[in-house]
């Protein structure tokens, strides 16, 4: 760490709020590609990175004095923020909205990431989990990427869409019991992930 990276995380732990927003200036670059690879092709055509980021830069100033950075690396709380603030976007513009399935069934495949894994965690933990809300997401994000492709859509088109299995058993070609079996054990593999790692 250089003699300035040092000086700005004194700054930073001593509550100092123009340290934060130099760091944020110094860590834009950065922020911006964490944002573009999370946010997915379907929520950017509603909002851009950089408005995420904008977003990410208030909520990080706004909590500043409630942070410990004794014990946080102030990159990634940053991207925390980032994570909650495209879960945030996603809920907004899709998840609240009543959803016109017809334009919702052409979405890509895993565009959908955080909103499904906001869904799930919170279906499947409860307050009193060891864990924060904020950190049952992430390890729903991370738990989803471990499973095949073909399950992860299934769960999208059944969570997020809100296709019924027969439905979902056309679109990938599969028989209907044989989807139903499929989302269940998919389902059954993300809780176990979760009760592993709580």
């Amino acid at each position: 760490m250089s003699d300035h990276d040092t000086k700005l995380l004194a700054r930073l732990r001593s509550g100092e709020e123009s340290a934060l927003v130099e760091f944020l200036q110094e860590s834009e670059h950065a922020l911006l590609a964490f944002i573009r690879s999370r946010i997915g092709a379907h929520l950017r055509k509603k909002i851009e990175p950089e408005d995420v980021l904008q977003e990410v830069s208030i909520e990080a100033v706004r909590v500043m004095g409630q942070t410990d950075f004794s014990s946080w690396d102030p990159l990634n709380w940053l991207f925390q923020i980032c994570e909650r603030k495209i879960i945030d976007a996603h809920r907004r513009y899709f998840v609240s909205q009543k959803r016109d399935v017809r334009r919702e069934a052409v979405m890509p495949a895993g565009s959908d990431a955080a909103g499904l894994a906001d869904l799930l965690a919170a279906s499947m933990t409860t307050p009193s989990a060891a864990f924060s809300r904020d950190q049952r997401q992430l390890r729903m994000l991370a738990a989803l990427d471990t499973l095949p492709e073909q399950e992860r859509e299934a769960l999208r088109l059944r969570y997020l869409v809100g296709l019924p299995s027969k439905e979902i058993a056309r679109k990938l070609g599969k028989q209907d019991g044989a989807t139903r079996v499929m989302i269940s054990r998919a389902l059954t593999k993300l809780r176990e992930m979760l009760e592993y790692e709580n």
